[in-house]
């Protein structure tokens, strides 16, 4: 039988369904990711109910596979992840096309409903890689302890819950053993990692023990929280080459009066001075933030205070998105969602044109120096790279000429030659 796994939204929900392609192909079905066309067997949707925008776009994957069942090019479908875990009911009645329905956490049940086997009991290490096979991302917790006004998360995973130590340093093993070589760390607050298990944080031991693994060439960080940021983990990635000179930490404003609004528990001038350490502490370090605009209440002057705060911070990668009301979140129960969408549009498109700036100037400056890249693919006349301060899909990349051949997920010296807003032009050295 033919599988076809349709994944929308985070890598976060990439992994699992990785980890539901190797369940599949263990029972001798043939798994297909993401594919252009569907094979003629089920499908099983991985959805997204971040934002409303999110929730649309998963609906209409399912609609329209359900659609395909209608007319026989497909013999089911089946829905699993965010969407789910928070609307199974209310989606059984709504699209009663779709064979069945899981949450977030008992998809394994699949396995069990459409082969008839029980999975085995610990598969976190265990997936078949939806990436190129040099670079994989790696899941330590599920979940989050800090209810942010606007976010649903809390409300769809429950509260944070980490992976152990030991767990997640077999599985970066493993897949080095594979031919991994760089991995991007992720979960919704890695800052946090561990509190739940040990008492305290324990993402720089984690780190630190990544770093050791043999074939682990780079280490990336992505979303850090910046209340109750623990510092010890500047001194690893300082003093650790394979941890990547890289920080994805989301600040969502600068405003005093929208942060506390959000209940981001944190200041501006608490940001700006941690801001400073990370910078002192780790020099040369990239750093990507999210912005968000229009949130209920934000004023003219809170926009013009978030556009000083990043002219002056001068952020190395920055994304940004307009404030989405969602049902169960403190938001929505307690501000009138005030901001009209076109102010939304218009400072939304004022903040990413600042930016657009900003990364211009960044990438002229790296002109001229010669950086470590990976190969990602060969794409028309490019090979397509990236260095240790870009993460794949969201930031940019080095484009190299074909004039040398070069090895898909290798690593290279490039003399960067001249820039864009958001990429790189180099040869290799």
């Amino acid at each position: 039988m033919n599988v076809d796994i349709i994944t929308m939204g985070c890598s976060k929900n990439l992994v699992d369904s990785e980890r539901l392609m190797r369940l599949f192909a263990d029972q001798g079905l043939r798994v297909f990711h993401n594919p252009e066309r569907t094979h003629g067997g089920v499908a099983v949707v991985n959805t997204c109910g971040f934002i409303e925008a999110a929730k649309q776009e998963s609906i209409d994957a399912i609609l329209d596979l359900c659609n395909r069942k209608e007319t026989g090019d497909l013999r089911g479908v089946y829905v699993m992840g965010c969407l789910s875990q928070r609307y199974r009911e209310e989606l059984a009645q709504e699209i009663p096309q779709v064979d069945k329905f899981y949450g977030k956490f008992d998809w394994q049940q699949l396995i069990e409903d459409l082969c008839g086997t029980q999975p085995a009991a610990n598969i976190c290490g265990r997936r078949l890689l939806s990436t190129p096979s040099h670079y994989a991302y790696v899941k330590i917790a599920e979940g989050c302890d800090r209810h942010c006004a606007y976010c649903a998360i809390p409300l769809i995973t429950g509260r944070h819950r980490s992976r152990t130590i030991e767990d997640i340093v077999d599985e970066v093993s493993e897949l080095a053993r594979n031919g991994v070589k760089e991995f991007q760390i992720i979960e919704q607050e890695l800052t946090y990692y561990g509190v739940d298990l040990y008492g305290k944080s324990k993402i720089a031991e984690l780190v630190e023990r990544l770093s050791d693994v043999e074939g682990a060439e780079w280490i990336r960080l992505h979303y850090a929280y910046p209340n109750g940021f623990p510092r010890d983990l500047l001194r690893v990635m300082r003093e650790r080459e394979n941890v990547c000179k890289y920080l994805d930490i989301a600040l969502q404003h600068a405003s005093d009066n929208v942060l506390q609004r959000m209940r981001r528990h944190t200041t501006k001038a608490e940001t700006e001075r941690l801001l400073g350490e990370i910078r002192d502490a780790v020099p040369d370090i990239a750093l990507r933030t999210t912005m968000m605009v229009g949130f209920p209440g934000e004023s003219n002057e809170d926009f013009e205070e978030l556009l000083q705060f990043v002219e002056a911070q001068r952020f190395e990668r920055l994304g940004a998105f307009a404030y989405s009301e969602e049902e169960g979140t403190y938001a929505a129960e307690h501000y009138a969602n005030n901001v009209p969408n076109s102010v939304k549009q218009q400072r939304l498109d004022t903040l990413m044109e600042l930016q657009r700036s900003i990364s211009e100037a960044h990438n002229a400056s790296l002109v001229g120096r010669d950086l470590r890249v990976i190969i990602d693919r060969k794409e028309d006349d490019f090979y397509i790279g990236r260095t240790q301060f870009d993460s794949p899909d969201v930031d940019g990349e080095t484009l190299i000429s074909l004039h040398k051949p070069l090895e898909i997920g290798q690593f290279y010296t490039a003399h960067i030659t001249s820039a864009d807003e958001y990429d790189l032009y180099a040869d290799i050295i």
